[in-house]
């Protein structure tokens, strides 16, 4: 194993690891500089220790520290808490954790507990890496009952499937706003590389995939008793583990403003069912969380707020 990708392999491993903020930090800065420290303004290698936390560049006198930019920024709580959150998130069940699990777990609020799953589901999934190649099934499928401005409203999703005889590989989800060639061709180019075999039913909203670089396989209904789960049975069978998921989670407490978040965290688990492991999922967790920008709590909140505020039209296209 090199250095690069040193990762706990136990709970009691993790504890003895990480038990101080000193060897959080130094674990963090392996992974954000592992060439050693670069000033993110200049680009210079050499560095002022100031005080405790910031280190200054010799070249520049930009001030930084290893968590400015990233999840952890600002963070009042100790990372080896972080730590703790994400070794149970990446070590748990399929179900996942709940904030009322991790509150449990770390002994914390339940705020605190539901402020960490978000930020750490924002971590889960970059869809701009690694796209799924190779024959991959497209469907759309709505999922009702989630908190929103109507009691029962109902999401439109979009269901990507990479398969290979009759195992699927990988996937990728997405909430949408409609079933248009606009909303589905959008969803498509970020999820699956140019030049997959994407198969699909007779939907025209996928019409236009060859002229963008796909090869498009089209499977209608020929017979009364087919069903499009006969027809493209990966995508349907993800649906089904999908609604499993979010009954365990308690569906009908997630807003639909938070649905991608939930969603990534399902494509998250799926994508990494089978791993050697489960250290290795911690270590590529903590290495998301350096890439992705802070937010903060009151964003989040916010952003929840201000969206339900939004009138959401009711989807008429389906499966």
């Amino acid at each position: 194993m090199s250095n690069r990708e040193e990762y706990p392999t136990t709970l009691l491993s993790l504890e003895s690891r990480f038990s101080t903020e000193d060897n959080c930090r130094q674990y963090l800065a392996k992974l954000r500089w592992p060439d050693g420290f670069r000033c993110p303004r200049c680009g210079g290698m050499k560095y002022w220790p100031i005080r405790k936390l910031l280190l200054q560049c010799v070249h520049c006198n930009y001030q930084t520290s290893v968590t400015a930019g990233t999840i952890f920024q600002d963070t009042h709580l100790p990372l080896n808490v972080w730590f703790r959150a994400m070794w149970w998130v990446t070590s748990s069940p399929k179900d996942g954790v709940s904030a009322l699990g991790l509150k449990r777990i770390l002994g914390c609020s339940y705020k605190t507990a539901w402020m960490l799953l978000h930020k750490l589901r924002r971590t889960m999934v970059n869809p701009g890496n690694n796209r799924l190649s190779g024959k991959v099934e497209v469907a759309k499928t709505f999922l009702s009952g989630f908190e929103g401005q109507h009691s029962q409203d109902k999401a439109l999703i979009a269901i990507a499937a990479k398969f290979k005889g009759s195992r699927i590989r990988r996937i990728r989800l997405k909430h949408i706003c409609d079933a248009s060639s606009e909303s589905l061709l959008t969803f498509i180019k970020k999820s699956i590389e140019q030049g997959s075999m994407i198969h699909t039913d007779g939907w025209t909203g996928y019409a236009g995939l060859n002229a963008i670089g796909y090869n498009h396989k089209v499977t209608g209904l020929k017979r009364k008793r087919e069903s499009l789960s006969d027809l493209l049975p990966h995508v349907h069978q993800i649906v089904s583990l999908l609604k499993d998921w979010l009954k365990g989670m308690n569906h009908s407490a997630i807003s639909i403003e938070n649905l991608d978040y939930y969603l990534d965290e399902f494509v998250f688990r799926y994508n990494n069912r089978t791993p050697r492991s489960r250290g290795k999922l911690f270590y590529w967790l903590v290495q998301q969380s350096m890439l992705i920008m802070p937010v903060a709590f009151k964003d989040i909140r916010q952003n929840v707020h201000a969206k339900r505020a939004t009138h959401i039209e009711p989807v008429k296209n389906s499966v």
